[in-house]
């Protein structure tokens, strides 16, 4: 895949240098990206109390947020392609702080839904997809490391901004903390600043030199012709359907998004009613992001080694199975250290299944066609996004147990991680045959070149000797003509 994408892309990209300061602002970006509709959830008993909302009324706040992030997709992707990275995480920062300070003001439910869930949905979806394709143009060699490093921004964020939360809302209430909050996502636009454009001399032996780059990357921020119904186009590309590793990627990457929040963003509120204290129930996030924190650097390297790269799409199923059997295994768990360590092994599989969830796109469709599959992914996957909270909070209101909504969650987890696993087995044997048949071809039609080439120079050969043996006489007055020009020639 590698040697492929450098080719398409026309220049080797740096894997180091400033590409280091670029994984440090994507660190912060996407660590704001996806810490946030999770630590909203220290919040959301304060604000069920005083809006007076029921908990599938409460979890829509979140699911709303992702499935903006995740709808924004193909928008974002067209942005960031039209004026680059740097300014749309300015850009997704200062909505994302204005979102939460004009949240903070809200009297009803669907205010809180405007503000925080689309607005600042909005702008998460501009810092998650800049960073993550800004990422792609810096490294390639060094890239599941590169991506590792920058989607542990979440859990730091997690592990940082949980108690913090629990903190805020005691000194200030939930209105006080969102705006506080708020202030703090403003750093978002730092963090874009040190997005700044791939430059970079490319050897002689690639025949592209600097100004050739250049040229290319203002190409990309030129408008192209035929306006936004062909940038949307480029965008929304539906011929990545006839690729069946993509569709399956899709469907298993579905099932995950449809059972991977909800955990989270019950899991103080679940711990509250087995009688855990406020601190120590939010202090399960932290533990789950100070986890998730090393696994996911650690995955990055993992995942680079020549032994799980060729295989990643398995690992990636794996990390989907573990995740999966976690949340089937938390509602037997009754005391608070039985609590610990289930958050301890939930940082575990949530930490590598999204440091690989991204690398794994990029294998299957590379580099050049990453910003268009990952914004058709997301906005595909903001369905599941929407809906699996929300559902959780439903089976929450109707049996009044959160057991109920782990069950759900871990058997469409696990079940997808074992879909992508079977699923891949088939498409890489598919691969295989299809490449085999290929070299087949390519020896058939090689040796029928061979023969071709042999009987062509056999008779090169044999026209070159008729030319050069002398012709003999066919008949009796031929002979005797000869005769006599001799004995004239010898007289």
């Amino acid at each position: 895949m590698a040697p492929t994408a450098a080719a398409k892309l026309g220049y080797k990209p740096p894997d180091g240098g400033w590409g280091w300061m670029v994984v440090l602002g994507a660190h912060i970006s996407i660590g704001f990206a996806y810490s946030t509709p999770k630590v909203l959830s220290i919040f959301f008993k304060a604000i069920q109390e005083d809006l007076k909302a029921s908990s599938s009324k409460i979890a829509w706040i979140s699911s709303i947020m992702l499935a903006a992030m995740y709808a924004g997709g193909p928008v974002s992707s067209m942005l960031v392609n039209r004026f680059g990275s740097r300014p749309m995480v300015i850009l997704g920062g200062l909505l994302c702080g204005v979102s939460m300070v004009a949240a903070s003001f809200g009297n009803s439910i669907v205010y809180i839904y405007f503000f925080i869930g689309i607005i600042g949905g909005s702008g998460l979806c501009l810092n998650l997809n800049a960073s993550l394709t800004i990422i792609s143009k810096y490294f390639l060699d060094r890239r599941p490391l590169a991506n590792g490093l920058a989607m542990a921004g979440s859990p730091v964020f997690l592990c940082i901004v949980a108690p913090l939360n629990q903190y805020l809302l005691d000194k200030f209430g939930w209105r006080g903390s969102l705006l506080i909050l708020g202030g703090l996502m403003l750093n978002c636009c730092v963090a874009g600043a040190l997005m700044r454009p791939v430059t970079l001399a490319c050897k002689r032996s690639s025949k592209v030199s600097l100004k050739m780059v250049e040229e290319q990357q203002n190409t990309n921020n030129t408008k192209p012709e035929g306006g936004c119904m062909k940038n949307a186009k480029a965008f929304i590309n539906l011929s990545f359907f006839k690729e069946k590793g993509f569709v399956f990627y899709l469907i298993g990457n579905m099932m995950f998004i449809f059972g991977a929040y909800a955990p989270i963003v019950f899991l103080p509120a679940y711990a509250i009613s087995k009688g855990v204290e406020d601190y120590s129930a939010a202090y399960l996030l932290s533990i789950m992001g100070f986890v998730d924190m090393f696994v996911r650097p650690g995955t990055g390297l993992l995942a680079n080694s020549r032994w799980i790269r060729p295989r990643i799409q398995y690992f990636f199923s794996f990390a989907m199975v573990f995740n999966g059997a976690c949340h089937l295994v938390c509602p037997l768990l009754d005391s608070y250290a039985l609590l610990v360590a289930y958050a301890v092994f939930f940082g575990v599989g949530f930490g590598m299944v999204f440091a690989l969830i991204f690398e794994c796109l990029m294998d299957l469709m590379g580099s050049k066609c990453f910003p268009s599959a990952v914004g058709l992914v997301t906005i595909i996957e903001c369905f599941p996004m929407l809906l699996g909270p929300p559902t959780a909070g439903l089976l929450v209101d109707i049996s009044h147990d959160y057991k109920y909504l782990f069950f759900m969650c871990g058997s469409v987890i696990t079940a997808g991680g074992l879909f992508l696993f079977v699923t891949n087995i088939y498409y890489y044997h598919t691969l295989d045959n299809k490449r085999k048949q290929k070299d087949n071809e390519q020896m058939s039609k090689s040796s029928e070149n061979q023969e071709r080439l042999s009987f062509m120079e056999g008779e090169i050969k044999l026209t070159t000797e008729s030319e050069i043996e002398p012709r003999k006489p066919e008949t009796k007055e031929e002979t005797e003509h000869l005769a006599a020009n001799n004995t004239g020639t010898l007289e």
